[in-house]
Order: C-alpha cells, then structure tokens, then sequence
C-alpha cells in the first residue's frame, strides 16, 4: 500500500469512519480488532482502552493497564480476552445474538485530562454451519412416484433453498418443494426440511441428492441415494415389471425400500409437495 493510501486508511481510522468485518463460529471466538497504529510507542499504562457493543454496554475496559471488570456488563464477563501484540479484543463462546457492531475506544491520560486519540467500529457476523442433510425415505411409496423427506439442523442464517436433484446418465433434474423452518427461541438456530414426491424416472440408474443452498454458490449435499430399477418380463401379461431398489448412502448391500409397479413411469418432471 502506498504512503497515500496509507494515509487516507489512518484518517478513516481515526475518524471512526472505518467499520471492518469479521466473522465468527456459533459458541468459538470471535474477534473485534482496533488496529492502534501506536505511533509514539505509548505504554498501557498512559492509556484507556474499552470495547462497547451497538447498545452501549461495555465488554471490555484497561485502564494504565489493569482490567476494570466492575465496568463490564454481566453478559460479557469472563468472555473476553484483549491480545496487546495486535490490539484486538477476543469475544468468546459466540453466539448468534452477538451479531451487531462494536466499536473500541483509546483515550491517551495526559495532564489536562484523558484525550480520545483512536477509535474504530467493527461488525461481527455470527455463523453456525448446518448439517449434513439428510435424506428419509417415506413409507408411503406408491406405484409410479417415490416420497421422501430432507433435513438438516442447527445452522445460520436461514437458507436461501432446499431442494432435491435427480441424476442419470444423461441428464439431472431437480425437483424445489416449501422450505419448512423452524428456530430455537434460545440459541437462535435454524432447522430446515421439505418433502418431495416425484416420478420414478424410467432410467436403470439413478442417484438421488439433498441440495441446501446457503448462498448462490454455496451448496451442501446430502450423502448420495442410489435407485436401482430391475426389469422382469410378467409371465402371466404383457406389461413389463420394474422392481425399484433404494439403497442406503455408503451402503450398497442394503435395500432400504422396495417397491413393485406395473405402470409405465410418468415423464413428468414436476415435483408435488405434500
């Protein structure tokens, strides 16, 4: 960076004007930086340091470089750690309504009083990574369509979608139903499922995933279910039987639903929620 460059980025700093942004882990640390350039080497014990959240409350206070726990508000002690080397303030055991913005402030003790010579505002943004999801079979197949449900738990925030994708070998079709959510009134954390019925494809082979779509490129899957469709020649018809095996993730030798149809699958590549 150039001295110019440098100079306008101390000028934001200084003036408050700079909020940076930071990311933390639901119940792990999170961290809130004050970047004190500290030009005149000046030591702890000239100075006043304090942190306080958007509502004023205070989470940490050194003054001539002692803790001032008194001054602390009873939600934030015992949760914070200042690291000196970098002049950024610790918060741990995150949680979701931690979410907010922060600003530190450094006052220098001279003889005519304390004087404000650094501030900064930060925003800290709380995440919790969902879960695999997961996929449950319902018992309720019928002749032409298969019924399933998907889940995860635990994440933030809400998800953009949920939805399931078919894929042969020649193509992928993916079938969108109702995000079903519900959130813990105490840690703030979704839980998310659909239900999907959709046409037995007409492939031999098809593989079944759980997308939960977090942001436009940011997907998780579920472990793969694999769908084995037999053919077997009726003795006493003319109509051909197809015999369609759902098989567990990660597990071939074990079927988990079988189910017997007589009908010509529908071509139909819409999804009905139910």
């Amino acid at each position: 960076m150039g001295l110019r460059n440098t100079l306008i980025v101390m000028a934001l700093l200084l003036s408050g004007a700079a909020s940076l942004k930071s990311h933390a882990f639901f119940n792990e640390t999170g961290e809130l930086p004050c970047h004190f350039p500290n030009t005149q080497n000046l030591s702890l014990d000239e100075l006043v340091i304090f942190w306080q959240d958007q509502n004023k409350l205070v989470l940490y206070e050194l003054f001539k470089g002692q803790e001032k726990p008194n001054n602390v508000h009873p939600k934030y002690i015992g949760r914070t750690s200042f690291d000196q080397d970098s002049w950024t303030l610790r918060l741990h055991n995150v949680q979701i309504k931690d979410t907010g913005s922060y600003q530190c402030f450094i006052h220098h003790r001279r003889s005519q009083g304390l004087v404000s010579i650094h501030q900064m505002s930060s925003d800290l943004i709380v995440l919790a990574n969902f879960s695999q999801p997961e996929i449950r079979l319902i018992a309720n197949q019928t002749e032409v369509y298969i019924n399933l449900t998907c889940s995860s738990t635990q994440g933030y925030p809400e998800p953009q979608k949920m939805y399931v994708r078919l894929n042969t070998k020649n193509s992928t079709s993916n079938y969108d139903a109702v995000l079903k959510k519900s959130q813990n009134n105490i840690t703030e954390l979704y839980n998310v499922s659909i239900s999907v019925s959709f046409p037995i494809p007409p492939e031999t082979n098809v593989t079944i995933f759980c997308v939960l779509q977090l942001e436009p490129t940011e997907i998780i899957l579920s472990p793969p279910y694999n769908i084995e469709i037999i053919k077997v020649e009726g003795k006493e018809s003319e109509q051909t039987e197809k015999r369609v095996e759902l098989q567990k993730p990660g597990r071939s030798d074990e079927v988990q639903c079988d189910v017997n149809i007589s009908k010509t699958t529908s071509d139909n590549k819409s999804a009905t929620d139910f």
